[in-house]
């Protein structure tokens, strides 16, 4: 009986990892969530909160690539996850906030 109740756990996990809907739009490495990096085909959480903890202790993912040192990323599943991850440009920084006072106007000149 234990046999069944097992097989037929495994099986529906099985299948609802197979039914499991990639992202309509690529995912940024960069900026994603642990709820978006689960949609990618082979990603579950386990995978997903590494990806994350590593961008986090790293910095920011240079290339798709990067995933490969991540435990659990192999080529095969980098091959079907490419279509669906992108690497987004830099957030932009603001400004610096100038250290030289406001250009005084031009005085009037005498004509």
């Amino acid at each position: 009986m234990a046999v069944v109740l097992s097989v037929a756990i495994l099986s529906h996990a099985v299948s609802t990892a197979a039914k499991k809907t990639p992202p309509s739009h690529p995912i940024d490495l960069n900026t994603a969530t642990v709820k978006q990096l689960e949609q990618l085909p082979g990603v579950g959480p386990t995978t997903a909160k590494a990806i994350v903890e590593f961008r986090t202790k790293t910095g920011r993912f240079q290339r798709v690539t990067d995933l490969l040192v991540i435990r659990g990323i192999s080529e095969t599943k980098l091959k079907k996850m490419r279509p669906y991850i992108t690497i987004g440009p830099p957030a932009k920084k603001p400004a610096p906030p100038s250290t030289h006072p406001p250009a005084s106007p031009a005085p009037p000149q005498a004509h």
